[in-house]
């Protein structure tokens, strides 16, 4: 029998709060100092951002919705919206598994995601050489004193 994956679950909950909350200001805009920061895994699949962004940012990335954003659309998978970088306009697409963080600073308002990814799960899965394993006493050759290259306060 399977167990049930209750961060999964809570996950997922908690992304319907972002997306209910980015439906608000698709229809109503942000007033009163509501902004959002929302950082996200730029490599997850279905994530779309101009090359120069993913060369940028490799792994995550952070956006801020506050004044200049355009044309925010959001479906139950995903959120688009236009940004402007480097003084020009682009749309990017996130897909709400991609989710890192969340949060309105307006109200003091922060959701955090466990993000799990085929390249994690692989990581984990691997066993460290001898001498990187906990308790195991470094190779001396690979050791180095930073003493070497300070200066002398004499």
């Amino acid at each position: 029998m399977s167990r049930i994956d209750y961060q999964s679950l809570l996950d997922n909950a908690l992304k319907s709060v972002v997306k209910d909350a980015l439906i608000h200001a698709q229809f109503n805009g942000l007033g009163d100092g509501t902004h959002f920061f929302i950082t996200f895994k730029t490599r997850d699949a279905g994530v779309v951002l101009p090359d120069f962004l993913r060369m940028r940012y490799p792994d995550i990335m952070t956006i801020v919705l506050q004044y200049s954003y355009n044309n925010l659309n959001v479906s139950d998978k995903e959120f688009g919206v236009q940004l402007t970088f480097d003084g020009r306009p682009f749309f990017i697409r996130v897909p709400f598994s991609a989710l890192v963080e969340f949060k309105d600073p307006s109200v003091d308002f922060m959701l955090s995601f466990h993000h799990k990814s085929a390249q994690a799960a692989a990581d984990n899965d691997m066993e460290l050489p001898l001498d990187e394993r906990p308790g195991s006493v470094p190779d001396a050759g690979r050791v180095v004193s930073l003493d070497e290259f300070r200066k002398n306060r004499r």
